[in-house]
């Protein structure tokens, strides 16, 4: 992977992780060196980028200490989704309160422009991308 390339997804991964960008600016920060799709893993606190080619770039990211819930709550994941998509809590209050509806982790399909977000027992919520189709 080109070190550009990787140097870029290292600064979006560290400034929305650290609260300081939304998910648009993080996505176009992506979408600029061609990322394809990103997965957060909260149990074992990585971050893997998927190039096209596929090329992977594999972050350690720092997640709350605290235990999943077994139960996938759906309606609250959804109202921390809007809250975030909102501004009323950043990406850091946006992985703890995800954790604490049962979200384990979830996959940016930057090209497909949706996001889904998975849970135990094979779960999952797709959200398409504001605006999209």
């Amino acid at each position: 992977m080109d070190g550009a390339v990787r140097q870029v997804i290292e600064q979006s991964n560290h400034d929305a992780f650290s609260g300081r960008v939304s998910f648009g600016a993080e996505i176009g920060s992506l979408m600029m060196v061609g990322v394809e799709s990103y997965l957060v893993d909260y149990r074992t606190g990585t971050a893997t980028y998927y190039m096209p080619d596929d090329q992977t770039c594999a972050l350690s990211v720092v997640i709350p200490v605290m235990t999943i819930p077994r139960l996938f709550d759906k309606p609250a994941l959804i109202k921390v989704i809007r809250n975030a998509q909102s501004g009323v809590i950043k990406y850091p209050d946006f992985v703890a309160q995800s954790m604490a509806a049962g979200c384990v982790g979830y996959i940016v399909w930057i090209t497909g422009q949706q996001t889904t977000y998975l849970g135990r027992k094979g779960v999952a919520y797709t959200e398409l991308f504001l605006g999209a189709n």
